[in-house]
């Protein structure tokens, strides 16, 4: 069962500090203060132990700066667009997995960053689906099949993705923690528009599905079985509907049709190194016009390469 994001409170934090600390204090002689019964105070309230993991995936548009200065103005947009488009895709398409999920939640959880951002979800298969749909939505973008005139003002967009899993929580209407510190560390590093996870994520799919290559074959079913998946979850929904890339029974004709991963190298993060692995997807999906349900398109996209230089 998913753990709810821990959140720190202004307020409380702020009334431990009246009780053992001075806002402001000006004497003739600085004496440095014993900490102790605050530190232990604060030690108390924060309780990192209790912090819970999420899993976060990283979006950045690559080369933003080069685009003009009009054409960088319509980003925003756009990039809003293709988001809300994402959402909905990942809605539809996965109503098991993503049963717990609204769209305002996933807004909610979403860091801008301006040229992209980070999206909070509960575990790192939540946070593979909604690349894959992101980069079908935005195929189709640069396809010319989605606002196409806007494509031909804007021009392409070329993306990379990291997924974390590590430890966060919120403060202040804001979410903070290593998960989110160690995925922008992850896309500073990348020039080559991969999709890179680090370690806690590769294990993550090694222990529950042995391992990230067996995406192209495991079936809906199975992905229920996954232990995240098997508590508080509404089963029935697996009957109802279908599933775009995990189907009832395993087949390379939909959804995962290739997954490899390598590992590629470490980056220093917080004094620890930290592995990361290049992950490369081939999906297919079948989609559908909303405007009009006639209209019907396979799409098969990559999410990530098989660029394995160093990072």
């Amino acid at each position: 069962m998913s753990r709810p994001i821990k959140s720190l409170d202004h307020e409380e934090i702020k009334r431990i500090l009246n009780r053992t600390d001075d806002r402001v204090i000006f004497e003739k002689t600085n004496i440095i203060p014993n900490e102790g019964e605050l530190f232990l105070e604060l030690m108390e309230y924060v309780d990192y132990e209790t912090i819970g993991t999420k899993a976060v995936l990283g979006v950045d548009i690559y080369q933003y700066s080069t685009y003009g200065e009009f054409e960088q103005t319509l980003i925003p947009f756009l990039l809003k667009t293709i988001l809300r488009s994402t959402i909905d895709a990942c809605l539809a398409h996965h109503k098991f997995i993503f049963q717990k999920y609204t769209p305002e939640m996933i807004e909610n959880r979403f860091i801008s960053t301006g040229d992209g951002g980070f999206f909070i979800f509960d575990t790192p298969l939540h946070a593979l689906l909604f690349a894959c749909n992101f980069s079908v939505v935005l195929r189709i973008y640069n396809a010319y099949h989605f606002f196409p005139r806007l494509r031909k003002i804007i021009g392409g967009i070329s993306v990379r993705f990291a997924i974390t899993q590590d430890k966060l929580y919120s403060y202040d209407n804001d979410f903070y923690g290593r998960a989110i510190i160690n995925n922008a560390r992850i896309l500073s590093k990348d020039t080559l528009n991969r999709c890179l996870i680090d370690e806690n994520a590769y294990s993550w799919f090694t222990l529950n599905m042995d391992g990230i290559e067996n995406l192209q074959v495991l079936t809906i079913e199975e992905i229920a079985n996954i232990h995240e998946f098997s508590t508080d979850y509404d089963s029935s929904l697996l009957e109802k509907y279908e599933d775009e890339v995990f189907c009832k029974e395993s087949s390379r004709r939909q959804g995962i049709i290739n997954s490899d991963i390598l590992k590629i190298g470490k980056i220093r993060a917080k004094e620890t190194d930290m592995n990361i692995y290049n992950l490369h997807l081939q999906v297919m999906m079948h989609l559908v016009n909303d405007d009009d349900p006639k209209q019907t398109k396979v799409v098969t996209v990559s999410v990530g390469n098989l660029n394995t230089s160093g990072i």
